[in-house]
């Protein structure tokens, strides 16, 4: 090829498209790149490099294809029951919610948000690295809703203290709204969006008020709620245009005035 036409093909940044495949985050590939176990066409890859089509590129051993033209990612919504863990390998053998999830080729499903062992609800699945990113980093503070029942019930003063924030042994912590949901007994129900997502950071700021959550469930991560019609174990892929309103908004994060859902069917 040509000069001219080497100035003419389309070119994107390493990290970017080994993220795009779902390796991991951008700043994951970075680290990666660094490590030297990456290469195009046989030399040791740097940060910033360009590729094209044409480049062959592999970590270690592995060739990777690149994926040059435009494409959504895809995203699946799954409905965790308690009882599942969302990693791939586990000591303990418990049941693992990769098992349930459709093959992907040439990529693996990245978990957005995780859940522990005993929660239940909404969990989605994602094959871009870049996506899962942008919706975890902290710095976005993308919403996070739970529908939570504890044993005993919240006197006013403790909701408030609950929005204000409580201190963790990781530092503070708060929700951002609250509502009674009601219950029976000694049972209690409540609603709370938080915008982090810390190791069981809900069951730990309601302990720190010495409440114990017996029942936790994630209901709403950012855009995506956690459809009615959806059975525990089940799963569902979201179509091209939920696909695209997720990217537009995730592009977006952090700018006020955005629609707050997107209603998934």
């Amino acid at each position: 090829m040509n000069a001219a036409g080497q100035s003419r093909q389309t070119t994107h940044k390493l990290q970017k498209m080994l993220a795009q495949v779902g390796l991991g985050s951008r700043r994951n590939m970075e680290q990666l790149i660094q490590s030297g176990r990456v290469t195009v066409n046989g030399r040791v890859a740097t940060i910033g490099l360009r590729v094209s089509p044409h480049d062959t590129v592999r970590v270690d051993k592995r060739i990777i294809n690149l994926r040059f033209v435009s494409e959504l990612p895809r995203i699946i919504v799954y409905h965790k029951p308690e009882g599942e863990i969302v990693t791939r390998n586990d000591p303990q053998g418990r049941p693992s919610v990769f098992a349930n999830l459709p093959s992907i080729r040439s990529a693996k499903w990245i978990a957005i948000g995780r859940l522990d062992y005993n929660t239940s609800g909404l969990s989605i699945f994602t094959n871009s690295g870049e996506l899962a990113n942008r919706l975890m980093h902290p710095k976005f503070e993308v919403e996070r809703e739970y529908a939570l029942r504890i044993v005993g019930r919240l006197k006013p003063e403790q909701m408030r203290r609950l929005r204000k924030g409580v201190q963790l042994e990781d530092g503070p912590a708060k929700v951002e709204s609250i509502e009674d949901q009601g219950g029976e007994g000694a049972n209690h129900w409540y609603r709370i969006v938080l915008k982090e997502g810390r190791n069981r950071i809900v069951r730990r700021i309601f302990e720190a008020l010495e409440f114990t959550v017996s029942r936790l469930m994630r209901v709403r991560f950012g855009t995506i709620s956690l459809p009615p019609r959806l059975e525990r174990g089940q799963w569902f892929e979201l179509g091209k245009n939920e696909s695209a309103r997720i990217m537009a908004w995730a592009e977006s994060a952090g700018v006020p005035d955005l629609p707050r859902r997107i209603k998934v069917e």
